[in-house]
């Protein structure tokens, strides 16, 4: 059973905290200060402390600090009033798992609960399983401590000793090619060739040529013999990006490659039978693409043997801060620039943007900034990246249906044409609801309605 100490200095909160906790199943301590935290943390050690960021002698950061330090693997999260929410932000800078504003609702409470404590125990099973591996055993490049990624490190972990075919899912830019270069690395073929080809930048009469190689004289222009793909990869691993863009003459051979390793070269009626791992990737939906006839069944099936979903960034955004000080650091290097400082008001900016470019057009990003930074020190100017007052476009209801979907989609629709009307002015945009600013707040967070303004423009 997993431990959580509440660290709050207002006795009724904190014990009826303790209390909803214990009744959830939860092994909870309640301490009314700082100092006492800390002391529990070095004698006991806990999975996961509560602490709020406003309180005496030692606030919330001073005790995030003093615990990571302590024990890197404890999660914590901060609860925090409306007007303090920099300061939540440096929190999850500094390490924390997330933040909640008072006053909360206790299921809310509990699910952020429950996600530090599963990213915990994802990050656990990792680490054991990279301690029962080879030295040379790791995924260089692949950063984030969100629950997701911990679940996608934990399949490449499992990864290590297997043949099998492999389908990466997700939007351009969220880093697909670093995790199948991963696996291969990680693979016992990993001394062998890792070859990357992107179907989508291929014309389809040349997809055949390319991959499968030809023979001279086998089309106009063939004037020698050609590998192909297939063969600069042999005993290693291809990896075929954008597999949606296939021609479906190509996807035929990819199909029969993958069900007895023979190849044939265009222009040539001889098998070759070759020892490569394929590895594919796609933005698109396979499955719907199947439908239409864009993409055959049987070669979907075959490439759909374990599948990785990379989500956008905008999904795990908990990741940003760990992001950000791994481009400013390899940024700052490749520039041979000074390692800047990046402000409390850019993080902010970072954290908020919706990153529809996803990792990629984040390092773009702090590239920029670190080129146009003055004074060692990186402000919202230099991110150069604007966006509309509010992002309308992510629909968090997609997969829902009936009454309850549509008037929550009303809800929100409502709540961001208020926030629109009062140019992003909580107080007033809440005063126009008839709700308190604290539950626009919570609203906000559950509809992922998304301020693109700086947290200290507060309302009034």
């Amino acid at each position: 059973m997993y431990t959580i100490l509440v660290v709050e200095d207002q006795k009724n909160m904190r014990e009826s905290l303790v209390i909803a906790l214990k009744r959830a199943g939860y092994k909870v301590t309640g301490v009314d200060n700082g100092e006492m935290a800390i002391q529990q943390q070095k004698e006991i050690g806990y999975d996961l402390i509560i602490v709020d960021l406003k309180m005496g002698i030692m606030d919330g950061l001073e005790v995030l600090s003093n615990v990571k330090e302590i024990n890197p693997s404890t999660e914590v999260i901060v609860m925090t009033a409306f007007g303090t929410i920099n300061s939540a932000i440096q929190a999850i800078r500094d390490g924390a798992y997330d933040y909640i504003t008072k006053p909360f609702h206790l299921p809310d409470m509990l699910s952020v609960i429950e996600r530090a404590l599963e990213k915990k125990r994802l990050s656990e099973k990792v680490n054991n399983l990279q301690k029962g591996t080879k030295e040379h055993y790791k995924f260089e490049g692949i950063i984030g401590n969100s629950p997701v990624m911990m679940r996608i490190l934990n399949i490449l972990a499992e990864l290590t000793n297997s043949e099998s075919t492999v389908l990466i899912t997700g939007e351009s830019g969220t880093g697909k090619e670093l995790v199948a270069r991963s696996i291969h690395n990680n693979s016992p073929r990993s001394n062998k060739p890792f070859v990357v080809v992107n179907c989508g930048a291929l014309p389809e009469y040349l997809q055949e040529s390319e991959f499968f190689g030809h023979v001279m004289g086998s089309f106009t222009g063939a004037v020698k013999d050609k590998k192909g793909l297939f063969f600069e990869a042999q005993g290693g691993t291809l990896f075929l990006d954008e597999i949606g863009e296939a021609s479906l003459s190509t996807q035929v051979k990819l199909l029969r490659f993958l069900q007895n390793g023979e190849i044939r070269k265009v222009g040539d009626n001889k098998p070759v039978f070759l020892d490569v791992r394929v590895i594919v990737a796609t933005n698109k939906d396979l499955e719907e693409s199947t439908k239409n006839g864009g993409f055959r069944k049987d070669l979907f099936y075959r490439l759909n043997v374990i599948r990785i979903h990379v989500p956008p960034l905008r999904e795990r955004k908990e990741d940003i801060p760990a992001l950000v000080n791994y481009f400013v650091n390899a940024c700052s290097h490749k520039l041979n620039k000074k390692i800047p400082e990046i402000s409390e008001t850019a993080m902010s900016t970072l954290l908020n943007y919706s990153w529809y470019g996803n990792i990629r057009e984040l390092e773009n990003v702090i590239e920029r900034a670190i080129t146009l930074s003055k004074n060692g020190r990186i402000m919202p100017a230099d991110l150069a990246i604007q966006e509309s007052l509010f992002h309308d476009s992510i629909d968090i209801l997609h997969d829902s249906g009936g009454i309850r979907a549509a008037l929550a989609q009303q809800e929100r629709k409502t709540i961001v044409e208020s926030l629109k009307k009062f140019a992003g002015n909580r107080k007033q945009a809440a005063n126009n609801l008839g709700i308190s600013t604290t539950t626009l707040w919570r609203k906000m967070k559950e509809y992922h309605i998304i301020p693109k303004i700086n947290y200290n423009v507060e309302n009034g």
